[in-house]
């Protein structure tokens, strides 16, 4: 089956818009009844709201807030709140990142973390990939000895559909540097994440 080619002529949102009119329809909605009137339209700002992620680069998010720095000392940001979309079904899931690294000669502006958990977290994802992204990209950003990533998150892909479990939740994360060579250093960070 090809992909179908997006006439350029049109936005994404007015894309998003005329598919979610047709997925109603097929779901076998009234689309003239007033609570859907403007359903099609707020479901597709909706949708770019929640994968902005894709329209941001990460070279304008961190601005050049990396500045010089004596600090070798862990340096971690916890309890991040994210909200994200699994890829397999398109339903949110919501959590937090906890992240670590240690400095190399420069540190990263306090916010470009949260916000470069956000770049990631707003495109359709795993898990997985969303805690190695994050990781990944703060190594390259700061030239960290070590980076450490923690995701804790509940789907609603397992939550409202499938085996419908209510009380699970998914644990993540990715070490990378000192924090995956040294156990000292990684023990250091997982205790301090659960003070």
């Amino acid at each position: 089956m090809r992909t179908p080619v997006a006439d350029p002529r049109r936005q994404p949102a007015q894309i998003m818009e005329d598919e979610y009119r047709r997925i109603l329809a097929a779901m076998g909605e009234d689309l003239a009844r007033p609570g859907l009137a403007d359903t099609p339209k707020r479901a597709a700002k909706a949708m770019e709201f929640l994968t902005q992620g894709y329209r941001k680069s990460l070279d304008e998010l961190v601005n050049n807030a990396l500045f010089p720095s004596d600090c070798s000392e862990m340096v971690i940001v916890k309890d991040i709140e994210l909200f994200s979309l699994c890829e397999h079904h398109l339903l949110p899931f919501i959590g937090k990142a906890h992240v670590g690294y240690i400095p190399n000669g420069k540190v990263l502006g306090l916010s470009k973390v949260a916000r470069i958990v956000d770049l990631f977290a707003r495109r359709l994802q795993i898990q997985e990939g969303l805690t190695a992204q994050i990781a990944q990209t703060l190594l390259e950003v700061t030239a960290a000895s070590g980076v450490a990533v923690v995701i804790e998150a509940k789907h609603l892909c397992m939550m409202m559909r499938g085996v419908e479990k209510q009380n699970s939740s998914m644990k993540t994360s990715t070490m990378l540097g000192s924090f995956r060579d040294d156990q000292a250093t990684r023990t250091e960070f997982l205790q301090l994440i659960r003070s």
